[in-house]
């Protein structure tokens, strides 16, 4: 293992520059060359490829996005740009492959190691923490962080006016922002794709919060939510609850911004680190992943999202706390 590539594709997460500055440093460390792919699986049919020192990664852990750009390749998807891919690195004398993304990326990079027999790892990186076979992906820190700082500004509004907010956070198949920032933040009500809430109960909900005089009520709501996520909810609340001050606010994509939490920077750091030591020893066709602290080699066709159950305590808390 002489030369190994590195691509980010799919959704951005804070995170993955420390995990490309991992991967760098370790390569260094064992002696091996490391090329950045730009733009993803896209960058790997065109041939974008640089390459990366440790000038290069220098005072880029702490921001967040991708220093390599990413992308969803439509044309990978295809046999002949597989190939076409393929050739791009071995005309570069590339040995090996890790890459940073989530389910897509993971689909991606298992077909095309089987199809050509050639050494691939994965990092998970996904806001929406939905991989299967590690308890954190590089990014949802930061994200659940993000998300509950906003709910926190929410409420002080919310408070000065008396009213009811719905705050949509990402999450269109998985719920854990969902979850573990409306927990933190208080939130009244949580709704999310895992679990079922009827308009009826919700309302019944809120009725309870309001002889309560509460002064503020927010409601958490995935965007993949069954009945189609916070506006959709807004409006069929509004209709029943006339008399409260309904107001939506979708947190959208400053979710996935911003400078990576400490957890999400050692967590990238020792996956990129675990990456290249395996991809070493002839590991291949998996990813890595770290549970109760340690790590775990998950092979891509294990590593898809849907897999991954709620934590049972975390919805039990859910019932508890906004009954």
């Amino acid at each position: 293992m002489k030369k190994i590539g590195i691509l980010t594709s799919g959704g951005d997460a804070p995170g993955m520059n420390a995990a490309i500055r991992s991967v760098v440093l370790a390569s260094f460390f064992h002696g091996i060359k490391v090329y950045g792919i730009l733009n993803g699986y896209e960058g790997m049919i065109e041939g974008q490829l640089i390459e990366l020192n440790l000038s290069t990664v220098r005072n880029i852990v702490q921001r967040g996005g991708t220093m390599l750009k990413s992308s969803r390749s439509k044309r990978f998807l295809k046999k002949t740009y597989r190939q076409i891919a393929f050739n791009r690195l071995k005309e570069n004398n590339i040995d090996g492959l890790i890459v940073l993304g989530g389910d897509g990326t993971f689909r991606g990079a298992s077909q095309f190691s089987k199809e050509f027999d050639f050494p691939i790892i994965g990092i998970p990186c996904t806001i929406d923490n939905d991989m299967f076979g590690t308890d954190f992906c590089v990014g949802y820190d930061t994200a659940i962080n993000t998300a509950v700082d906003a709910i926190d500004k929410i409420r002080d509004t919310a408070e000065s006016h008396n009213r009811l907010f719905f705050v949509e956070v990402m999450g269109r198949d998985a719920g854990l922002i969902a979850m573990r920032s409306g927990i933190a933040g208080g939130a009244e009500a949580i709704l999310i794709p895992e679990t079922k809430m009827n308009i009826d109960e919700l309302v019944k909900l809120l009725k309870k919060d309001q002889k309560l005089n509460l002064s503020s009520m927010i409601v958490v709501v995935a965007e993949g939510d069954e009945e189609g996520g916070a506006k959709s909810v807004s409006e069929k609340v509004k209709e029943l609850l006339p008399d409260i001050d309904v107001r939506v606010t979708t947190l959208g994509h400053i979710q996935r911004g911003g400078k990576p939490s400490c957890m999400d920077r050692i967590l990238a750091t020792r996956m990129g680190l675990s990456a290249v030591e395996n991809l070493i020893s002839g590991q291949r066709n998996v990813m890595i992943g770290i549970i109760n602290e340690k790590v775990k080699l998950v092979p891509f066709d294990q590593a898809v999202k849907h897999n991954k159950k709620l934590n049972p305590e975390l919805i039990h808390l859910i019932n508890v706390m906004v009954s």
